[in-house]
């Protein structure tokens, strides 16, 4: 068996900083590209069940291109992914004010999150595995929130064509973090998620109001367009009469997942519409986003030309829960000196194992 590797190509500057393009190859048929410019996910490359190869995500065509604005294609965001409610929260008895950059809120870290950053990288091959480990230092302040934070993003390839990312974070103060990755999933490849089938493990999530902020507490998702607890067709679901989904354009809410966090589980399993690939999302995180690109509209294009077009591919997010520093009900996402904050997510494609 052909062992795993890894190397780095030039991808150009951004911010006066050169950026990378790393191949992971697991020598077995799937390979992915991380960018360090946001620690992005830029291509993986997955068999179908007859060999036949395509990136299952979505990504931009150049370093300018991800250096503008653009909807997280791929990127690790962070300090805090989802949203926090006006911006703003209180630690500790000090009240810490994060940029608005989404309807009045902070959404994703504010307007330079980590996804933003240019990152620190290094790679790591084995007979079993090639892994890529991405570093990068958020001092205190940064985007308004509270200490320096030391934060490592770990991509691992094995040749099951499992890509698993292991995110961890310490702090010399009392902060926040909610890590993620914002990849936008096409396992067909033909720019259209509405003909995919999800099945999500959760039986409750999280109703919001007109700007994604939660209303409350987790609401049971039986009888409603949000009972994923058997796989359904995306557009059948998302295309049903319901206020939240009038007010969201389709899905773009968090799943509170069975079980007790911290223990890896399934999350989530998505499969095209000819069933040729299927992915399984495994995560130890409380909570999945499930955003059906309601947003996008044919302004952004890949290096081959392709729109990125509205309900052309779905964000899976493993993550804690939305605005949970305003939220005590919900589990913590405080991390104190001392402490490591660490998260794994597993992109498993089952598919491949017949």
């Amino acid at each position: 068996m052909p062992r795993p590797t890894v190397h780095r190509t030039p991808f150009g500057s951004a911010h006066g900083t050169e950026t990378g393009l790393w191949t992971l190859d697991s020598g077995t048929g799937v390979v992915a590209q991380v960018l360090t410019y946001g620690a992005s996910l830029h291509s993986l490359t997955v068999p179908d069940t007859k060999g036949a190869t395509a990136s299952v995500v979505r990504s931009l065509a150049t370093v300018d291109d991800y250096t503008g604005k653009h909807p997280y294609f791929g990127a690790v965001v962070g300090r805090y992914a989802n949203r926090i409610a006006n911006g703003r929260f209180t630690l500790d008895g000090d009240t810490h004010h994060i940029p608005a950059n989404d309807r009045g809120h902070a959404l994703h870290g504010g307007p330079e999150g980590f996804h933003t950053k240019v990152w620190d990288a290094t790679a790591d091959a084995t007979e079993h595995s090639v892994s890529l480990r991405l570093t990068l230092h958020s001092p205190d302040g940064d985007m308004g929130f509270p200490g320096a934070l030391d934060a490592t993003v770990t991509y691992t390839l094995d040749p099951a064509g499992t890509l698993a990312i292991d995110y961890a974070s310490v702090t010399d103060r009392a902060t926040v973090v909610n890590l993620t990755n914002h990849a936008y999933f096409d396992l067909a490849g033909r720019g259209d998620i509405l003909g995919h089938r999800l099945e999500v493990d959760a039986d409750a999530y999280l109703p919001v109001d007109g700007d994604g902020i939660p209303l409350g507490a987790p609401a049971g998702v039986r009888g409603t367009p949000f009972d994923l607890t058997a796989p359904r067709v995306l557009g059948e679901s998302i295309g049903l009469e319901d206020e939240q989904l009038r007010l969201a354009g389709g899905f773009d809410h968090c799943w509170v997942l069975r079980g007790p966090g911290g223990g890896l589980r399934r999350a989530a399993r998505l499969t095209a519409p000819d069933s040729a690939r299927v992915l399984e999302v495994w995560t130890t995180e409380p909570g999945i986003q499930v955003y059906t690109a309601n947003q996008l509209d044919g302004s952004f294009t890949d290096a081959s030309g392709r729109r990125h077009e509205r309900h052309g591919a779905v964000c899976l997010e493993t993550q804690h829960l939305p605005d949970s520093p305003n939220r005590p009900d919900q589990p913590s996402t405080v991390l104190r000196p001392g402490e490591t904050a660490r998260s794994r997510t597993e992109l498993r494609f089952p598919h491949l194992e017949a």
